[in-house]
């Protein structure tokens, strides 16, 4: 019987764009940027499980991160690309009733962001001005179609078409760090706020 809804959160990917170090150790705020997506997750306390999959480093990220109350499996074939990991996280969730996935190098994406998709029906996303991003709500009859997902590719294609949450006056919120260029952007927003 499927109870309840978990949370997924995919870091596995080796971050080439970012350079030789591992993104998701950078910080941001005073934070990992991995640590922006597993508080998030873990602060909504209707989701459980949290899974955070790993891949590239993830000896040194496990050192170096806090996960609060998320377990972390590792993804062995990460190589593979995205949908290796999809399939990595859907293993330990796979009895929920829906799964709330989100990314690692995303840290504007908070708890009052993900909350909001606790009641969204399965298939639905977040759009940003219209553009496609995370969270995204996965129901049972998405994860085993997702199983069997091959390549560099998540759920977009199976998700196409389907309920839409549009978070455009949000900002950037779903804007993912994949150069130094990016954080540095984010950095510089983040002082001019402050």
């Amino acid at each position: 019987m499927r109870t309840g809804v978990a949370g997924l959160i995919l870091a596995a990917g080796e971050g080439t764009r970012f350079g030789p170090s591992p993104k998701l150790l950078a910080e941001l705020g005073g934070r990992r940027l991995l640590e922006h997506a597993v508080r998030a997750q873990c602060e909504v306390p209707a989701i459980e499980p949290v899974v955070v999959v790993l891949g590239a480093h993830a000896d040194q990220i496990r050192e170096r991160v806090d996960f609060m109350r998320a377990q972390v499996v590792v993804c062995q074939d990460w190589r593979d690309g995205q949908a290796a990991s999809l399939r990595r996280g859907l293993e330990e969730v796979r009895d929920a009733q829906r799964v709330i996935v989100t990314l690692g190098d995303e840290p504007l994406i908070g708890a009052d962001v993900v909350a909001r998709f606790l009641t969204a029906p399965s298939g639905a996303r977040a759009l940003y001005n219209g553009r496609p991003g995370h969270p995204v709500v996965l129901g049972p009859e998405h994860i085993e179609q997702l199983m069997s997902l091959t390549g560099d590719r998540g759920a977009r294609d199976l998700l196409a078409g389907g309920p839409e949450l549009e978070l455009g006056g949000a900002g950037d919120l779903g804007r993912d760090v994949d150069t130094t260029d990016d954080l540095e952007r984010m950095r510089n927003e983040a002082r001019a706020v402050v």
